[in-house]
């Protein structure tokens, strides 16, 4: 396969135990890295979504990849290496979240309605961003990731287990079939 051929690739599930780990620093931005970012571009805007971590592909590199941009916009990606969150507001703002790894289900969760995030950005840079809206709330699911949260996890147990239990039986039937 030529290097500048993207590829979407399978997304894993809640329900795979992968999700739950924390993911490592990225160490060089290198073609591999530039390859991988492809990847999960083409893969979140084929699935669609408007934002995948490394982890959600089953690699354990803190690498995120956005984009809110309305569709009459144009594509507006972000490529985050090693983010962090270096300040988050006290106001909060609630967003009916969905996730890739959750297929079909979406809920209320509420975060900072504003953040600012450190990382190294594609050209292997230090940056920053300032986000509010959803752009903010798209940032925080995302980081969640690289540390093993869903977003399930600010749900209420009863709820969680519920979404759970559904993804399990679907899978069990998909398999059967």
């Amino acid at each position: 396969m030529s290097p500048d051929i993207m590829t979407t690739r399978p997304i894993l599930t809640c329900l795979d135990p992968v999700l739950r780990q924390k993911s490592a620093p990225i160490e060089r931005v290198d073609a591999d890295l530039d390859h991988l970012i492809d990847d999960m571009l083409e893969t979140m805007y084929e699935a669609p979504g408007i934002g995948l971590a490394a982890v959600q592909l089953g690699i354990l590199r803190q690498l995120l990849v956005v984009d809110v941009a309305d569709d009459d916009e144009g594509r507006q990606p972000h490529v985050l290496i090693n983010p962090q969150i270096i300040w988050s507001s006290d106001e909060r703002s609630i967003y009916n979240e969905g996730c890739l790894s959750v297929p079909d289900y979406y809920a209320e969760v509420e975060r900072p309605a504003s953040c600012r995030v450190a990382f190294i950005n594609r050209e292997g840079k230090a940056d920053e961003i300032a986000a509010d809206g959803l752009l903010a709330t798209c940032l925080q699911h995302e980081i969640d990731h690289l540390n093993g949260v869903l977003f399930i996890d600010y749900l209420s147990k009863l709820k969680r287990n519920m979404v759970i239990r559904k993804l399990a039986k679907i899978q069990r039937d998909t398999v059967t079939v």
